[in-house]
Order: structure tokens, then C-alpha cells, then sequence
């Protein structure tokens, strides 16, 4: 069992329109540094906000599917399927299966913040497939009431999100102060993040914009003092298939 926490100060880090789209990185592309390497079918994590607005011109992605996540603000974007602009508000959520390829470019309105995260599927497959995309409203996503803290389930049974890579849920949870248990399937590996607040797991400090990575708990104990949001993704330790990283050479943590 073990818990690894990788600080905002451990993490890589990124900027586009000449540094007016910002970004860190618990795990970010190989090149850029950080601490984290791609583990099960998760190769890229981004946390990026723009104060005043900026644009990611058009470019290319293949194979992988990309999930973006509004967390604040709004942003836009356009790709050569859709052939136009498109909006998405706080709580929106997008994936784009880029199959055989598929080019897009993203605006961010100022004060936007967006998870964009990377997952590998069988890509000996996935390169076969046109790409395709959905994009889901912030009303989509069902949300549950534990008393203490509330889950907003973004990806497992009953979300609507889909994709071909293994991932079994993603969660946004909201953690009113107090003490509070969560538990976790002790088989899969999962990946926190501290979108806004501080608390305690299993005693050990995190804060805003932390991660930590969490293998082979069955329950992990949170101490919040106050309000926090966290973002979780759980996944199997080994997705049943030969991932990017794998190929690559890239070495993983698990």
C-alpha cells in the first residue's frame, strides 16, 4: 500500500500565447520534467487557467482520447469535424476520440480553468477508427449526497462520458470540513487532485493544486479544515493492453 504526493513544486510546467495560457502538470509529457511518469492507460495531466484570455491555435492529435474538464469560466473550441466554434461552461466536459487524426484548436475567455487529461486506449485498434467527439453539460453528470461530501460522477455506471481506454471512474468531490472516509478499490490505482482548499489523507498534508498518486488502499482517512474539491480518477493498474508508454520505452511507476 502507498501514498505519493507530488507537490505543485514537483510537478511540470507549461505556457501558450506567450505565457497568457499557464499551465502545471502533475504528469506532463516526458520531456518536460516532473516527477510522475504515464501509469495504466493515463499519459497526460494538465491543469491550465488563462487570467485574461488567450488561444491555442489549430493542431494535430492521433489515437489518444482527450477529456477536457471546465472547472471554472469558459472556453471554446473548434476542431475540423465541427468546423466552427463551440462553447463550454463550467462543468462541461469534452472528450475527443482522435482515432486515425483529427486537428482542433481551444480558446480560453478569461478566468477559464480546464483539466485536460490524456488516456491511452489499444492504440493497435484506436488508429483504425475515425475520430468522434462528445460534448456533455454540466447537467449531465449525476450527483450524490454522502453527508459531509458530495461526488459529481463524471466517468463509471450511470455517467454518460465514454471511451475505449480502461478507466473505471472519474469524480469531482466536494469535502465540507470534518473528518471523512473514502473508500477506494485496493486492485485499481488512483489520482487526486486538489483543485481548491487543504486537507489531510491518511495524515499527510495537501493543498491547493497537489496530487497524489494512490496504490492498493481499500480506504483512505481525509481531515478537511475547510471547504476542499478534489478530482479523482481511478483506474486498473494494468489496462489489459500494451499502452503508448509502454512502447515508447517510457518508464511507469507501477
Amino acid at each position: 500500500m502507498a501514498l505519493t504526493i507530488y507537490t505543485k513544486n514537483e510537478q511540470a510546467t507549461g505556457e501558450f500565447a506567450a505565457g497568457a495560457i499557464k499551465e502545471n502538470k502533475p504528469l506532463g509529457f516526458p520531456q518536460e520534467g516532473g516527477s510522475l511518469r504515464p501509469f495504466s492507460s493515463l499519459f497526460y495531466w494538465a491543469h491550465a487557467w488563462s487570467d485574461k484570455g488567450g488561444l491555442i491555435g489549430e493542431h494535430p492529435h492521433q489515437g489518444f482520447e482527450i477529456m477536457s474538464f471546465v472547472l471554472e469560466g469558459e472556453i471554446e473550441h473548434y476542431d475540423s469535424q465541427l468546423r466552427g466554434w463551440k462553447r463550454l461552461s463550467k462543468g462541461d466536459v469534452q472528450i475527443i476520440r482522435s482515432g486515425k487524426g483529427i486537428t482542433h484548436a481551444e480558446r480560453f475567455l478569461p478566468g477559464a480553468h480546464i483539466f485536460q487529461i490524456w488516456v491511452d486506449p489499444d492504440l493497435k485498434k484506436t488508429l483504425q477508427k475515425p475520430a468522434s467527439y462528445n460534448d456533455y453539460g454540466s447537467g449531465s453528470f449525476p450527483e450524490t449526497d454522502h453527508g459531509g461530501y458530495t461526488t459529481r460522477l463524471l466517468k463509471g455506471d450511470g455517467a454518460p462520458l465514454t471511451m475505449d481506454a480502461q478507466v473505471d471512474s472519474i469524480k469531482e468531490i466536494n469535502f465540507n470540513t470534518g473528518l471523512h472516509s473514502l473508500e477506494l478499490n485496493s486492485e485499481n490505482v488512483q489520482g487526486l487532485y486538489v483543485i481548491e482548499g487543504a486537507l489531510k489523507i491518511n495524515g499527510n498534508d495537501m493543498g491547493q493544486d497537489d496530487f497524489v498518486l494512490i496504490n492498493g488502499e481499500t480506504q483512505i482517512s481525509i481531515d478537511v479544515e475547510n471547504t476542499t474539491r478534489v478530482f479523482i480518477i481511478d483506474l486498473p493498474v494494468h489496462p489489459g493492453y500494451e499502452t503508448y508508454a509502454e512502447m515508447q520505452g517510457i518508464s511507469t511507476l507501477i
